[in-house]
């Protein structure tokens, strides 16, 4: 832990946590813009930044101004608040949802700036360091685990829904286990119906294998896996 306390009302420590919310939220926006995600630098670095201001504004109030200020009122305002800075850099592709690993940095971020804006920088560093491992080795985890997993997300969009129950059953006939299904209209504009199924494979079986299953239906227009 880093010695000495940082909470104390003081020009040097007002100084500590500005730089250290500036070098953790653009540590945690270097790593996203390097991947060029919605948020990078400059954003997180704001957020963060502007977190830290709204508690040293807190602070202020309550040395100067004794008990006019509620520690916790605007804290919570920019937690929720920037919630809808997350929402604006998740993307709806296809049947892919991306932006929401951004989202989630952006509000960790000003919670990390919230911390540290009230003198708990050791919080502060010791959650920076732990998300940017998890943002470097999780993925690697996760692909690990997909790889091996023996369940399948797959969406095929249908011409028409009524052939739905052959298909489902040709799959049963293969050995391959269904574990959900959902139909919505699709949003390709000519290809009728969509089907999302989760689908439990046995040993061995490849993308491949379900693919061609699939397609041997004239009713089936596309297939898309997750």
């Amino acid at each position: 832990m880093i010695p000495g306390s940082f909470s104390a009302w003081n020009i040097n420590n007002i100084l500590i946590r500005v730089v250290i919310a500036t070098l953790l939220g653009g540590l945690i926006g270097l790593d996203r813009g390097m991947k060029h995600r919605g948020a990078g630098t400059k954003t997180i670095t704001v957020v963060c930044l502007g977190a830290t201001l709204v508690m040293l504004t807190e602070q202020y109030i309550q040395v100067n101004f004794p008990g006019l200020a509620n520690m916790n009122r605007l804290a919570a305002q920019v937690i929720s608040g920037v919630g809808f800075i997350g929402v604006g850099t998740i993307i709806i592709s296809r049947h892919r949802v991306r932006g929401l690993t951004t989202a989630a940095t952006l509000w960790a971020s000003a919670c990390i700036g919230l911390a540290i804006g009230i003198g708990f920088i050791e919080g502060g560093i010791l959650i920076t360091v732990m998300m940017m491992l998890s943002l470097h080795i999780l993925p690697y985890v996760e692909r690990f685990a997909t790889r091996h997993s023996r369940y399948c997300n797959v969406f095929v969009n249908l011409e028409d829904s009524h052939h739905l129950h052959d298909i489902l059953q040709h799959l049963r006939d293969t050995g391959i286990v269904i574990d959900s299904v959902e139909i919505g209209e699709s949003k390709i504009p000519g290809e009728g119906v969509s089907v999302h199924m989760v689908l439990y494979t046995k040993k061995g079986t490849e993308r491949t294998e379900i693919y061609q299953t699939l397609m041997q239906s004239d009713q089936v227009v596309s297939v898309d896996f997750l």
